[in-house]
């Protein structure tokens, strides 16, 4: 090796080449390390910040170590040192109320700036992480082959976490790869409103022409159609079709076929020919990784403590993320200022209140329960098997399936990283319990009574 870059630069091939670290920690982390020198047995490279310092030594000081050694032969210790831009800070700004009322006015001013830095949806641009990686992978492979594999794609998850930007991805690339290929895109809302059309005029004809001569159909969510009979018919048949045919369909929904229970049978049980696929709630180092993602886009310099700031309060939805940064530009624009937390924490203020309730989150349910069973919320994430602890825990993930819906690997995660089948058994043993105890059931209905009551939730119209 004739330089330490070079090194550098066969650690991180080593790195992302075996999978050792994921995509969006490679950009994350490992990417912005500054390579110094070899000095003896210690590896010193340099960071902007302490939190990039404390995060890489945490979660990858281990990895990078094992690449060195790999690529140099000889064990090396891994030194980081902090070294700022020489820039003086500046003041944190302090933003007049009325400067912060004038932020909708600034908004409209700055959208033509927003569109421009719009994501294209193309799968280069989409953030993939464990919360998304096998639905991306689907996505791809459909993308790569549509029709001969996994031939329908059903892929569902909470709204705003990604299902639109990933199935445009699949239009995009068949595009461009087989251009003669006629490739159809449509929200079930889209398909619905054009059939009601179609028979308010008396002639379906070309309504059938456009979609069962589809070579590629996408159905974006398709709950849309639930209790509505002749949309549900019109599309069976048109599924039938295609699918008779080989010619690929992909459809989204907000829940797995088996919840969306005013569809049909006969259409719920085609869903599952083929394959079905889950996006959940992004993890830290994937919300992360979008906020920086957009604001480069927006050509706005965010610090890391506010990046951090910002992933760690807006953790349920991706348009959450992108709708701060937006935001944070124009207070920057307003103030002139680089965005502080205090300005952060207004515009996540903004967001959780007007846009939206602020949601139910799984902090939130384990602290009710860990309340009521006169605990603390680290003793249910904790592995301690006491009969209270143990009986709290399943309660907290049977009432965080009832109230949020998430799936259960990610229900999982967030009780201390315990795996798919362990939720699994306490939802189950907890709905049996409810069955026989009448007690248990009182219990956990005004628990999820008293969590709605504190978190009201808007009554969809």
């Amino acid at each position: 090796m004739n330089s330490f870059d070079e090194v550098f630069e066969q650690v991180k091939h080593y790195l992302l080449g075996n999978g050792i670290v994921a995509d969006v920690a490679f950009k994350t982390w490992i990417t912005p390390l500054i390579p110094k020198e070899l000095d003896g047995q210690d590896a010193i490279f340099e960071v902007e910040t302490v939190f990039q310092q404390g995060v890489i030594f945490k979660n990858y000081k281990e990895k990078i170590e094992q690449a060195l050694e790999a690529v140099t032969g000889i064990p090396l210790n891994l030194v980081i040192n902090v070294c700022p831009q020489k820039a003086a800070p500046a003041p944190e700004p302090q933003i007049p109320v009325s400067n912060l009322n004038e932020l909708e006015d600034k908004n409209e001013e700055l959208q033509k700036i927003y569109e421009v830095a719009e994501y294209d949806y193309t799968f280069d641009t989409f953030i993939v992480g464990r919360s998304n990686e096998f639905a991306y992978a689907a996505c791809k492979a459909v993308a790569s082959d549509a029709g001969s594999t996994y031939n329908p794609l059903f892929i569902y998850g909470p709204s705003g976490l990604g299902k639109t930007h990933l199935v445009t991805a699949i239009k995009q690339e068949i595009s461009v790869r087989t251009p003669d290929k006629n490739v159809i895109y449509v929200t079930g809302e889209a398909f619905g409103n054009e059939l009601i059309k179609a028979i308010t005029q008396r002639d379906t004809s070309v309504f059938h022409d456009k979609y069962r001569n589809a070579d590629v159909l996408i159905v974006d969510d398709i709950q849309f159609f639930s209790g509505k009979e002749q949309m549900q018919e019109e599309f069976f048949h048109t599924f039938n079709k295609l699918h008779s045919e080989g010619k690929q369909i992909v459809i989204t929904s907000d829940k797995p076929p088996r919840d969306l229970k005013t569809l049909e049978e006969r259409i719920r049980n085609r869903f599952e020919w083929g394959l079905i696929a889950d996006i959940s709630v992004p993890d830290f180092e994937t919300r992360y990784a979008i906020i920086r993602r957009k604001a480069e886009l927006l050509d706005l310099k965010i610090p890391d403590e506010v990046t951090e700031f910002i992933a760690t309060r807006l953790k349920t939805n991706i348009r959450q993320l992108e709708g701060a940064v937006k935001k944070l530009k124009a207070l920057k624009t307003l103030a002139n200022a680089t965005p502080t937390i205090s300005m952060a924490q207004s515009v996540i203020r903004d967001i959780l209140t007007d846009d939206q309730p602020i949601p139910i989150t799984v902090e939130k349910v384990i602290a009710e329960v860990a309340n009521v069973y006169g605990i603390t919320p680290d003793d249910i994430r904790s592995s301690k098997r006491t009969a209270q602890i143990s009986t709290a825990r399943k309660v907290a993930a049977y009432v965080v399936r009832e109230v949020t819906g998430m799936p259960l690997a990610a229900i999982g995660t967030e009780f201390g990283g315990r795996d798919h089948s362990t939720i699994v058994y306490a939802i189950n043993n907890v709905t049996v319990a409810l069955q026989k105890d009448e007690n248990l059931r009182n219990l956990v209905e005004d628990i999820i009574k008293d969590i709605r009551d504190k978190n009201p939730q808007p009554i969809p119209t």
